[in-house]
């Protein structure tokens, strides 16, 4: 079998929310750690749980459940953060659990077919097929408005006023 070239590939880190499997670039995320003590910020839009301090990083944390308004479940020993690059800001996701990291073929990649999803399309950019399995692909460039992006930048920049 013939090596596939790197640029005819992508690599998606993919992650459960309910009974769906979801996929972000891997260029996206910086890493995957456990749920942590979350600090709630009075204020926030409702799907911000508060923030994390990440190796003296201050991080906002974004339930995804509660952003793509699926019922919420409680968390788990499986549950994780995902620490993702979105729209400039490092931001923590939480999923349900974390699957696994993929290279799938560009050409499995589709766009996203005119159906009623669980998740507002916004938020989505396609649909992966890889064996038996359909992973849903985030658009994490659209997970928040222009306005939301803005306050979380500010919600990020006043913990650390007084540093330094």
């Amino acid at each position: 079998m013939a090596v596939a070239n790197l640029a005819e590939e992508t690599q998606l880190v993919t992650f459960k929310l309910g009974n769906e499997e979801y996929g972000v670039d891997i260029m996206q995320v910086q890493e995957i750690i456990r749920l942590t003590n979350i600090v709630k910020v009075p204020n926030a839009p409702h799907f911000v749980e508060g923030v994390i301090d990440l190796r003296s990083r201050v991080i906002p944390i974004i339930d995804l459940r509660k952003r793509f308004g699926i019922p919420e479940c409680g968390k788990t020993g499986s549950s994780r953060i995902v620490v993702v690059n979105m729209n400039d800001t490092t931001v923590g996701l939480i999923v349900d659990s974390v699957s696994e990291v993929i290279r799938i073929p560009v050409k499995a990649l589709e766009p996203l077919p005119e159906i009623a999803t669980s998740v507002d399309s916004r938020f989505l950019r396609g649909i992966a097929r890889v064996e038996d399995r359909l992973i849903i692909l985030i658009d994490l460039a659209c997970v928040l408005s222009r306005d939301e992006s803005s306050a979380l930048e500010m919600l990020e920049s006043s913990t650390h006023k007084g540093e330094g």
